[in-house]
């Protein structure tokens, strides 16, 4: 038996090892994020500003148990619904966190009011709990965002100055090194497994611009702009790197049809070769990590739209595309909760999460191949999803 002395020393050395157990499996697990905005809140077809000071940035574990996620952190950061649900991005070594501040809150004589802010918050998530580390400044409105999978270079769509601005990361240091100036607005941006290509939204011209990634150095070659459905939001790249399939979001939430366009990257200039059609508004978007199934989130008149309107629904809802090759088409339709926006697979592509922002909470459903069913399992926030990721596979 240890005398008092030695079950002391011994004691204080179980608790570092277990301490360091406990960092070491926060910063191995599977993470998501998701941005909450509580500043923003829609009554019928308009919309509320409220006072700042209540968003969330939540880190959520979705790997000791998929099928019950668990938050393990709530930061108070700002973070905004104005953009595509991709504002925020997880290093693939799970180090790092970096989320947009898209929106600073003004007080005017006739209550607050947005306008574009230029920053953005670097989080290390293997602290436990995780820490915002620095902010970074970048161009107006920093928006939807994308990763490499060496985790050392990210890109930000900037909405109001219309450039993409590139950053690297070093460690914990993240610098934004080029401003590319694309001439208009973009909203969202997707980077191919390779690294050497991005797919960039042109929101308000209904196209996809193509980016050339070289070193760390980023080009535009405004001829191989790709034209694409109505008001293209949201662009993401299958595993393989053959397709890009983008959320053409249409005028809003109107109870009309909007697609999901098909864009082939073997081609050379790469080119759209379908459109398919998924339903109203969609604005969320996410490829299995599997590459055999994509989702996409549809508002269907859940907010913005007046209780009595032909184009009001209760809720939202997302379509499963089967991705065969380079035929996508649709298979299903599953019902969610109130307005979703974000949407995140599982790597190992088995579950899916859906932010439902007027419930402020999160829906989960379970993947089988082609098949997704919502399980009824909901996960309660803190703040209203407007974005969500997880870590690239």
């Amino acid at each position: 038996m240890l005398d008092i002395k030695s079950q002391h020393t011994a004691g204080r050395f179980m608790a570092v090892v277990i301490c360091t157990m406990l960092l070491s499996t926060l910063a191995l697990a599977d993470l998501m994020i998701v941005g909450g905005d509580n500043k923003v809140r829609f009554e019928g077809p308009g919309i509320l500003f409220e006072a700042p000071g209540n968003d969330t940035v939540s880190v959520v574990d979705i790997g000791t148990d998929p099928a019950n996620p668990k938050i393990i952190a709530n930061l108070p950061l700002s973070n905004s619904v104005f953009g595509p649900p991709t504002n925020l991005v997880i290093t693939p070594d799970e180090s790092l966190a970096l989320v947009t501040k898209a929106m600073k809150w003004t007080q005017t004589e006739d209550g607050w009011k947005p306008e574009p802010d230029n920053r953005i918050h670097v989080i290390d998530l293997t602290e436990n709990p995780p820490v915002r580390i620095d902010t970074v400044t970048v161009d107006r409105q920093p928006s939807g965002m994308a990763i490499n999978r060496s985790g050392s270079l990210a890109l930000v769509a900037h909405r109001n100055s219309g450039t993409i601005g590139v950053l690297k990361i070093e460690g914990q240091t993240v610098t934004m090194v080029q401003s590319l100036d694309m001439g208009e607005e973009v909203a969202s941006v997707a980077i191919t497994p390779d690294g050497g290509r991005a797919l960039v939204t042109k929101f308000s011209s209904h196209k996809i611009a193509v980016l050339q990634i070289t070193k760390g150095k980023v080009t535009y070659d405004p001829a191989l702009d790709m034209p694409v459905g109505l008001k293209p939001y949201n662009v993401q790249i299958t595993p393989d790197g053959m397709l890009g399939l983008t959320a053409d979001h249409g005028s809003g939430s109107d109870g009309h049809m909007d697609t999901v366009s098909v864009i082939d990257l073997t081609l050379t200039p790469p080119r759209v070769i379908d459109r398919v059609m998924v339903g109203d508004a969609p604005e969320g978007l996410a490829i299995s990590p599997t590459g055999d199934i994509a989702v996409a989130v549809l508002l269907k008149g859940s907010a913005g739209v007046a209780s009595d309107s032909w184009v009001y629904n209760r809720n939202g809802s997302i379509v499963v595309l089967k991705i065969d090759g380079k035929e996508v088409r649709k298979v299903s339709e599953v019902d969610v909760r109130g307005l979703p926006e974000g949407v995140v697979f599982t790597p190992d592509g088995r579950y899916l999460y859906v932010g439902n922002f007027v419930d402020r909470d999160i829906s989960v459903l379970r993947v089988d191949g082609t098949s997704v069913t919502n399980t009824g399992v909901l996960l309660k926030l803190p703040a209203n999803p407007a974005s969500m990721r997880g870590r690239m596979p």
